[in-house]
């Protein structure tokens, strides 16, 4: 898509050219050489075209091509992340003649990797693992290397090419650009193309632009610094584009600005739709083999050779899933709790759902833009799981106190259990999983404090002494009594804990909003930086930012947050910081209401699944409110970096529908068994500590053939993160857990 934007009328004709196989090129799209200049930040200057050459140069220039063809080396081109600078120009004597028709491939020159053996369900998996293998990282087709075709080899992952050609009258160009993502940022210099020097002859600069979202390009003269046009256009990745930027004839002033298409990108999409494909034959496979172990002698034999059943009585009494079985063998009455004797395998089977997307995006997932964490206000599947782990965590909270209280034990005791696992937690963040080892050895002086653990830890705490203070043993007789409030008796009875809650996240909104930041505006949500058009480059994060600054020093803090790229923000500032652990607690409560839910409604199906769903509705409408569903526009954006309570709602929301679906076919239907996500649920510390620690190690990261390719890159994470899984699968048959 090119089109001008409304009110622009500067421009002229917008031409979308694609040039096809075999055509031959007209002499704005002709490579010709190209002599870098002095200034201007790597513009280039076009000289005479080869055919007005004298001998020497055409006798030199086909020597040059000769080699350059025998060898196949491609042009090294500078290049940029975000934002991009301007390229080194290259050289080349003539342009070579256009290559057949080809698909294009997102991945390329990788090497082939081998089938993995194991045993009993597993097979399957590392069946799947050597096809996926094999399929994202099979070699492609021979890549032609000439500068008309053929990924520059200096381009990096989500960046295309672009030339853009001067050929105003006596006047320098200048491009700025500006991504759709980047809410009200200033435009970012691009490139500076001055006059051409030869009359008649462009002058031409090549930069690399980012592919991952449109953006629109500000052109401007440089007489009087007056705006020519601006352009709006989402490049594809590797693509190789010219933008000409013309007099629409020289008795006039108007501009004519055309991008034309000289490669046309690739579809990085592709490895994405490779794996799905072998997934779904995975699971293809598995129903097959679920369908032969319906024949009695195969059954019979997986039964006894799996023997589950002193697996599940090891999990059931160390992990408190309450049953009858364990009512009954304590000295409290077994009226006091009765609840499914089978446990709760779709608690588990969300939590490593959770686990295993985490460890997928940590990984990198695949360098894909929507597999990161989003930069400031808005969701990517990044940003939904560690809400979803802290969510199911106060699940667990509920049904595990309650299992331990209805088996004898003290709260005091349990207290004891409770601080020493929140303890364990925290050093394990601090210790164990520090990004700021990459600093060096690790000291005082650059020890980050916060952290997904200590998070997940400090909120454990608050909410497992919450539960325990106000925590009533009820009898069976009393769940069920109808009362005209009995609807709301999982919430009525708990009253105290709505009210600590409440308090809780009036806190955060006062902070948030009435807390004053020297240099900030009150009240101040964004990402600093060039955002807010480049008015507060120092407010990252308002409130939350400050008062981590202030409590717990600059270099005890992440210094990499997601804004850095895109906002260019310079403040460092932590997402798991001191403001947004409140939410977090919120999250974990709202969890731990859903835990009350299955324990109130024991066994009645209806009534579980009716209040997660009205559970979800009412979060998704405060969410619509308070966002007043937009991105960036609402009374407090959905945003994972600050936490905000929009975050919190729409995630609870999210949380509360997907646990009703995972129930109703785990444990009310029994359709699906939760695997392969339940095993690593079931041991979810060691998987998310043991991910972090051999992050780097064989066989988690190699090194790559194509680093720039995403289909390696996807490739190397999802062999990964499937590893992980096999790990806790085979920890599951050894009756192998850590618990903390």
């Amino acid at each position: 898509m090119l089109r001008p934007l409304s009110g622009r009328a500067h421009c002229g004709v917008l031409r979308h050219v694609r040039t096809q196989p075999g055509a031959r090129r007209g002499p704005a799209e002709r490579r010709v050489p190209v002599q870098e200049t002095g200034g201007g930040g790597g513009h280039a200057q076009i000289p005479s075209t080869p055919g007005q050459w004298g001998p020497e140069k055409r006798g030199a220039a086909r020597a040059a091509g000769k080699r350059s063809e025998r060898n196949r080396r491609r042009p090294r081109l500078g290049s940029a992340r975000l934002p991009p600078r301007p390229l080194r120009g290259w050289s080349r004597a003539r342009p070579p003649p256009p290559p057949p028709a080809r698909s294009c491939s997102a991945a390329r020159g990788c090497r082939m990797a081998g089938p993995g053996r194991a045993w009993g369900p597993s097979a399957s998996l590392c069946v799947a693992l050597a096809a996926l293998s094999a399929a994202l990282l099979a070699p492609g087709p021979p890549q032609p290397h000439g500068l008309a075709r053929g990924r520059p080899s200096d381009l990096k992952i989500d960046q295309a090419l672009l030339l853009v050609h001067n050929e105003l009258i006596d006047e320098n160009l200048t491009v700025s650009w500006l991504s759709d993502y980047c809410y009200q940022c200033v435009y970012q210099g691009l490139v500076s193309v001055p006059v051409s020097s030869t009359s008649g002859k462009p002058s031409i600069a090549a930069v690399a632009v980012d592919s991952q979202h449109p953006v629109t390009l500000q052109l401007n003269g440089t007489l009087g610094g007056k705006e020519l046009s601006r352009i709006h256009y989402h490049f594809g990745e590797f693509g190789n584009y010219s933008l000409v930027v013309k007099n629409s004839s020289r008795s006039t002033k108007e501009i004519s600005c055309d991008i034309i298409i000289n490669e046309s990108p690739v579809n990085s999409h592709l490895p994405i739709l490779y794996a799905f494909l072998i997934y779904m034959g995975l699971l293809g496979i598995v129903t097959l083999g679920r369908v032969f172990v319906i024949i009695d002698p195969i059954r019979n034999w997986f039964y006894k050779k799996l023997n589950p059943e002193d697996t599940d009585r090891l999990i059931n009494s160390e992990l408190g899933s309450p049953t009858k079985a364990d009512s009954t063998s304590s000295n409290v009455p077994a009226t006091t709790w009765t609840v499914s004797q089978r446990r709760l395998r779709s608690l588990d089977t969300f939590r490593g759902l959770s686990l295993i997307i985490m460890v997928f995006v940590n990984y990198g997932g695949g360098k894909y833009w929507f597999f990161k964490h989003q930069s400031w206000n808005g969701l990517t599947l990044a940003d939904l799981v560690f809400p979803w782990f802290v969510f199911i965590m106060g699940t667990s909270i509920s049904l595990s106190l309650s299992s331990m209280l209805r088996r004898g034990g003290s709260k005091w005791k349990v207290l004891g259990k409770v601080l020493w696992r929140s303890f364990l937690l925290f050093l394990i963040g601090i210790i164990v999983i520090n990004p700021n080892y990459c600093l060096g050895p690790l000291s005082w002086g650059n020890l980050r404090i916060p952290g997904v653990l200590q998070r997940l830890g400090f909120t454990y705490l608050v909410v497992a002494v919450l539960e325990l203070l106000f925590a009533k043993a009820l009898a069976e007789s009393d769940t069920l009594q109808e009362s005209p409030y009995s609807a709301l008796q999982d919430i009525l009875l708990y009253w105290p804990q709505w009210v600590f809650i409440l308090t809780l996240e009036a806190t955060w909104l006062g902070l948030t909003f009435l807390l004053t930041v020297p240099g900030c505006p009150k009240g101040y949500l964004g990402p600093g930086g060039i955002g807010d058009f480049g008015k507060y480059p120092n407010c990252t994060g308002g409130a939350a930012g400050y008062i981590d600054h202030l409590l717990l020093g600059e270099k005890h803090i992440y210094q990499h947050p997601s804004s850095s790229v895109l906002y260019q923000t310079t403040v460092a500032y932590d997402p798991e910081g001191i403001l947004g652990t409140i939410n977090s607690i919120c999250m974990a409560f709202l969890g731990l209401q859903a835990g009350k839910i299955l324990l109130f409604y024991k066994d009645q199906h209806k009534q579980i699944m009716s209040r997660f769903f009205i559970w979800s509705i009412v979060l998704g409408i405060i969410s619509a409110i308070l966002t007043k569903c937009s991105k960036d526009e609402g009374f407090i954006p959905v945003n994972k970096n600050l936490w905000s309570v929009s975050y919190v709602t729409t995630l609870s929301c999210f949380a509360f529908m997907l646990l009703l679906l995972i129930y109703y076919l785990v444990d009310v239907r029994r359709w699906w068994s939760g695997a392969p996500f339940f095993y690593p649920g079931m041991n979810s510390i060691l998987v998310y500590v043991g991910h972090e620690v051999f992050e780097d190690y064989f066989p988690f990261k190699w090194k790559m053939k194509d680093s720039q390719s995403h289909g390696e890159h996807l490739a190397q994470n999802l062999l990964a993160t499937s590893i992980w899984v096999i790990i806790s699968y085979l920890l599951y048959r050894k009756r192998i857990f850590w618990k903390i």
